[in-house]
C-alpha cells in the first residue's frame, strides 16, 4: 500500500482514530457472548435429530478442531493488534487481493449473524401461545410476517444505536448480557440433570450413532460449529483494546474453553432428559415435530415450568446480545477494507463516539436484506458455517506465511507446535467448508465472485497513482483453492454427487489442503514488503482512551 493511499484513508476518517478502551473482561466477554448465542438456545436438538447422541462426538471433534483455529488467531491477534484482523492478516502474508478475498468472506459471514439471531429470537417467541395467537411473527413455512419483519426491524435498529454510540458502551452492555447467557444455560443444565436424567437414552432410538460417521460429521455444520464460532470477536476489536498484546490471546482461549464445556454438558442434559418413549421410534422428532423451543419444552415437561419462563426471556436476550456484537465485528471488518483500499472509503469515516459509523450503517442495511431471501434460522446457518470455514483458514496459512517472512517481530503468544499445527489447522478448516455442503458451498462461490465486482469498481474510482499493487502473484493460490473445494464438494456425500466413496472423499480434501497449504505459504511476499504493510497500518490505527476526549 502506498503512503498515499495510507493516508487518504486516515483523512476519510476526518482525522479521529479508533479509541482503545476495552479491557480483558471486555474482550473476553465480546469473544464468550458471541459463543453463547442462539446456538444453544435451538443446536442441541438439531445436531440430535442428525446425529443422536453421537452428536456428543460432534462436539467434542468441532472444538478440537476450532480450538486450532483458535489458537492460530490468538497468536495473529496478540502480534498484529489491530481492527478487523481477519481481513489484515492475509493482507500483511499475500497482499490486497488474498486480504480482500479474506475480508469478504469474513465481511459476510459476520452481517448474516445479526439477522440470523433475530430469526432464531422471533423462532423462538412464537412458540408462546398468546405471542403467536396475537403477533404471528412467522408464516407456516418459517417465512416472517408483516409483523414479524417490523420485530426484526426494531432489533436491528437497537443493534445499530448501540453500537454507534461508542465501543465501550456496546462492550459494557455485551458484559452484562453474555453474563447472564452464561448463567441460563448452566442453570438448565442444573435443572435437567437434576429432575431428568435417563442414561438409557445414550443407546436407544437406534444405538449411540444410529447414522453412523456420516451424522457425526453432518452434525457440524447443521449447528455444532455454527454454535462454537465467534472467539475471534476480541481479534476483530483488537484495534480498540487496552492492552492487546497481553489480553487478545487470554480472552480468546478462555472464551472458546467455556463455550467448549457449556455446549457440552447442555447436549449431554438434552438427551438425557427426553422422555425415552418419544425415541422408541428414532430420533426425528424426539421433542415434537417443529418444535424451536427444545429445552423449554423439557423444562415444562420435567415439571419447572419456572425454568421454561426464564428461558423465553433468555430468547430474547442471548441471540440479541450475540447479534449486537456481530454487528460491531462487521462493522471493523468492512472499516479495515476501506482502510486497503479494497473497498469505499468512506466505509473508513469514524463519528465523534470513535466507532465506524457508515461501516456500521451498511451492516445494518445489508442485515435488513437478510430477512427477505432466508426464512428460517436453519436456512442461513449452513452457508454462514460453510462462509466461517474459509474466514478460518485464511488464518493458520497467514501464520504460516508470517513466521517465515516476519519471524522477527514480538509475539506474546506463539501456537504450540506452529509448523504443524498450522498446516493442520488448514486441514480442519477445509473438512468443515466440505461438511457445510455442496449446496452451500456453491453459493458462497458466487458470492466471492460478487464481491470481486465490487472490488473492481472500487479500485475504478481510485486514481491510479494511489492504487497499490494487488500481489496477484501471491494470491495464485486463493481461486484453484476455493474452486477445487466446491468441485470436491460437487462428488462428495453431502449434498454432492456421492461419487466420491466414504473416507476416501475426506482423504483427498486433506491431500488437497496440504498441497495448497504449502504452495499458498511459498508464494508469500516477500519479508520487505510484509513490513512495509505491517508498519503502514499501524501507523495511526487507533489512539490510548486518554487521548480520546472529544469521542466521550
Amino acid at each position: 500500500m502506498s503512503k498515499a493511499a495510507v493516508a487518504g484513508s486516515e483523512s476519510a476518517g476526518g482525522g479521529r482514530h479508533l479509541r482503545r478502551a476495552v479491557g480483558f473482561w471486555g474482550l473476553m466477554f465480546l469473544s464468550l457472548g458471541s459463543i453463547i448465542g442462539s446456538g444453544w438456545l435451538l443446536g442441541a436438538l438439531t445436531t440430535a435429530v442428525i446425529a443422536g447422541p453421537a452428536s456428543l462426538i460432534s462436539w467434542v471433534l468441532a472444538a478440537a478442531m476450532l480450538a486450532v483455529l483458535a489458537l492460530a488467531h490468538a497468536e495473529l491477534g496478540a502480534t498484529y493488534p489491530i481492527a478487523g484482523g481477519t481481513a489484515r492478516f492475509p493482507f500483511f502474508a499475500f497482499g490486497p487481493l488474498t486480504g480482500f478475498t479474506a475480508g469478504w468472506m469474513s465481511w459476510l459471514r459476520s452481517v448474516l449473524i445479526s439477522p440470523i439471531e433475530v430469526e432464531a429470537t422471533l423462532s423462538y417467541l412464537d412458540r408462546i401461545g398468546w405471542i403467536h395467537d396475537r403477533v404471528q411473527m412467522l408464516h407456516p413455512n418459517g417465512t416472517l410476517t408483516t409483523p414479524g419483519l417490523l420485530i426484526g426491524t426494531v432489533f436491528m435498529m437497537l443493534f445499530t444505536v448501540i453500537n454507534v454510540l461508542g465501543v465501550r458502551l456496546m462492550a459494557g452492555i455485551n458484559s452484562v448480557t453474555a453474563v447472564f447467557k452464561t448463567a441460563v444455560p448452566l442453570l438448565t443444565v442444573i435443572v435437567l440433570m437434576t429432575l431428568s436424567f435417563h442414561a438409557s437414552n445414550f443407546t436407544a432410538g437406534g444405538g449411540f450413532a444410529p447414522h453412523g460417521a456420516h451424522g457425526v460429521f453432518a452434525a457440524l455444520p447443521a449447528g455444532v460449529v455454527f454454535a462454537l464460532l465467534g472467539f475471534e470477536q476480541a481479534i476483530q476489536l483488537a484495534g480498540e483494546a487496552r492492552n492487546p498484546q497481553r489480553d487478545i490471546s487470554r480472552a480468546v482461549v478462555v472464551a472458546m474453553a467455556v463455550g467448549t464445556a457449556l455446549y457440552l454438558l447442555l447436549q449431554i442434559a438434552f438427551i438425557a432428559a427426553l422422555a425415552p418413549d418419544a425415541l422408541s421410534r428414532g430420533w426425528d422428532n424426539p421433542v415434537g415435530a417443529g418444535n424451536f423451543g427444545p429445552y423449554a419444552t423439557l423444562a415444562t415437561t420435567v415439571g419447572a415450568g419456572w425454568l421454561a419462563t426464564i428461558l423465553y426471556v433468555d430468547a430474547v436476550i442471548s441471540p440479541a446480545g450475540t447479534g449486537l456484537v456481530y454487528m460491531a465485528g462487521a462493522a471493523r471488518l468492512s472499516y479495515a477494507m476501506g482502510r486497503e483500499r479494497v473497498l469505499p472509503q468512506p466505509l473508513t469515516q469514524v463519528g465523534r463516539s470513535r466507532v465506524p459509523v457508515i461501516s456500521t450503517l451498511l451492516a445494518f442495511v445489508v442485515g435488513e436484506l437478510a430477512f427477505l431471501p432466508f426464512p428460517s434460522w436453519q436456512a442461513l446457518v449452513g452457508l454462514v458455517t460453510s462462509a466461517a470455514a474459509i474466514m478460518y483458514a485464511f488464518a493458520p496459512v497467514s501464520l504460516h506465511a508470517l513466521r517465515l517472512q516476519d519471524g522477527g517481530r514480538n509475539r506474546p503468544y506463539r501456537l504450540p507446535a506452529g509448523p504443524v499445527m498450522a498446516p493442520l489447522g488448514f486441514v480442519f478448516a477445509n473438512l468443515i467448508f466440505y461438511w457445510s455442503g455442496y449446496e452451500a458451498d456453491w453459493k458462497l462461490g458466487i458470492a466471492a465472485l460478487l464481491g470481486f465486482v465490487f472490488l473492481a469498481l472500487t479500485r475504478r474510482g481510485i486514481p491510479s497513482a494511489e492504487r497499490s499493487g494487488l500481489r496477484a502473484r501471491s494470491a495464485l493460490w486463493v481461486w484453484p483453492w476455493l474452486a477445487g473445494m466446491i468441485l470436491i464438494g460437487r462428488l462428495g456425500r453431502y449434498g454432492g454427487t456421492e461419487t466420491l466413496p466414504d473416507w476416501w472423499d475426506l482423504a483427498i480434501v486433506i491431500v488437497f489442503s496440504l498441497a495448497i497449504h504449502y504452495t499458498a505459504v511459498h508464494l508469500a511476499m516477500p519479508p520487505e514488503a510484509v513490513n512495509a504493510a505491517v508498519q503502514h497500518e499501524e501507523e495511526g490505527e487507533s489512539v490510548p482512551e486518554s487521548q480520546g476526549g472529544s469521542g466521550r
